[in-house]
């Protein structure tokens, strides 16, 4: 089965484009990117904190199988609604440096819409490294449950 979110990673960049297109109003898209219990339900972690404005920041807890407890902290620097949501990311205590992330939400008919987001890396081998991960998969899984759980709230 053809994944539905593309990656777009060129040799010796230090970046990647991330592209889906969803069959949601762009409001509700975003609305999954910060509200606190969507992005609980659909990223399947616990949002300790989720401050959705410009010089706000996150914070989220997932454990793993083992029960061990990994953390993600990040900043926003820009935020515009149904637009735009610039921030970092951090996977606290890993080797992995902090990443910038861009995400662009695009609306394409009052029913549809695009998510695209460059996420770029201190260096092409941290952005390498980042894609021997179960990436790739693990975002289409995560794309796949907003579309599930916005169409419930599409109703």
């Amino acid at each position: 089965m053809e994944q539905k979110t593309k990656i777009k990673a060129l040799d010796g960049q230090q970046e990647l484009f991330i592209t889906r297109e969803f069959d949601l109003p762009i409001d509700l898209l975003f609305k999954a990117y910060v509200v606190p219990e969507l992005v609980a339900e659909w990223m399947g972690t616990k949002v300790l904190k989720l401050d959705s404005k410009r010089h706000g920041s996150y914070q989220f807890e997932t454990t793993d199988p083992k029960g061990n407890q990994h953390r993600f902290n990040g900043v926003i620097h820009e935020f515009e609604a149904n637009k735009k949501i610039t921030r970092t990311f951090e996977m606290e205590n890993t080797l992995f440096p902090v990443q910038l992330e861009f995400l662009e939400f695009t609306p394409l008919s009052d029913e549809r819409s695009r998510l695209t987001m460059q996420v770029i890396y201190k260096s092409v081998k941290d952005r390498d490294e980042h894609l021997k991960m179960p990436f790739a998969l693990g975002i289409n899984m995560a794309h796949d449950r907003i579309q599930e759980i916005c169409n419930t709230l599409k109703q």
